[in-house]
């Protein structure tokens, strides 16, 4: 195990954390000794993924959490509480995107996304307050988007909603710094996942799409995972309020 990024005896509760960067964010803090709760809509696939760790005898547990239900966000909170008596770090990864011009955006399109991306994110954040309040600290690690600092054509909700993400971030820093809560965001690029799969099969799209990618090629979940140990770390005892751009260099242009 890697002391520098030591988790040893804390608990992570990993919002969409059933596949793609929320898996690898699991996989990765579990093996640096961290209890996790993993919450995501699937919770076949939360389950799945919740065996493989305990057979490699670390300690995990499933919950089944659409984030944009406030229910469900209490009743995960609680859950991971009964199991673990406490939550030491929460990371608001859930997120979903309708991608389409903005004239044909409904009523139903944009409410979705901002349940889920923004509303979801903050009633998780407070609900998490409420417990590192009580606990003497805690972090909390949103998962943002370049596009929410560099709106991008027929995705106009989620970049909206992204920008949220990191305003709420800065906010909320600023708000509960006094109870050594620290509150920072993650802006990840494009990066290849399960979930982009047939996309990446375009050929011509994936050319274009790289163009505007200074590295020229696709991010990697453990390029945002890495940087989620850091923020999980005690390696980040002065860092709060920050949004941490990992795109390639896709905003340097």
């Amino acid at each position: 195990m890697d002391k520098v990024f030591d988790l040893a005896g804390k608990v992570i509760l990993v919002t969409g954390g059933s596949r793609g960067i929320g898996a690898q964010m699991v996989r990765d803090f579990s093996e640096h000794g961290a209890a996790v709760a993993i919450a995501s809509r699937n919770i076949e696939k939360c389950m799945e993924l919740s065996e493989e760790l305990q057979g490699k005898g670390r300690k995990a547990i499933a919950i089944q959490c659409d984030v944009s239900n406030m229910d469900e966000i209490s009743a995960m909170f609680e859950k991971t509480m009964e199991e673990f008596g406490k939550i030491d770090i929460l990371v608001n990864n859930a997120g979903v995107n309708t991608t389409k011009p903005a004239t044909k955006v409904t009523e139903e399109d944009y409410d979705y996304i901002f349940d889920v991306n923004t509303k979801g994110l903050f009633f998780c954040c407070q609900q998490a307050a409420k417990i590192m309040i009580e606990q003497n600290g805690g972090k909390i690690i949103n998962i943002s988007s370049v596009g929410g600092i560099k709106p991008y054509k027929r995705i106009a909700p989620y970049t909206a909603s992204k920008a949220a993400v990191i305003h709420l971030t800065k906010s909320l820093a600023s708000e509960w710094a006094r109870y050594g809560i620290f509150v920072n965001s993650i802006a990840p690029g494009l990066i290849s996942t399960e979930i982009n799969e047939k996309e990446m099969e375009n050929e011509e799209w994936l050319e274009k799409i790289l163009k505007t990618i200074p590295l020229r090629k696709l991010g990697a979940p453990e390029d945002i995972s890495s940087i989620a140990l850091y923020l999980a770390s005690d390696m980040a005892k002065y860092v709060t309020g920050q949004t941490f751009s990992i795109d390639g260099g896709t905003l340097s242009e």
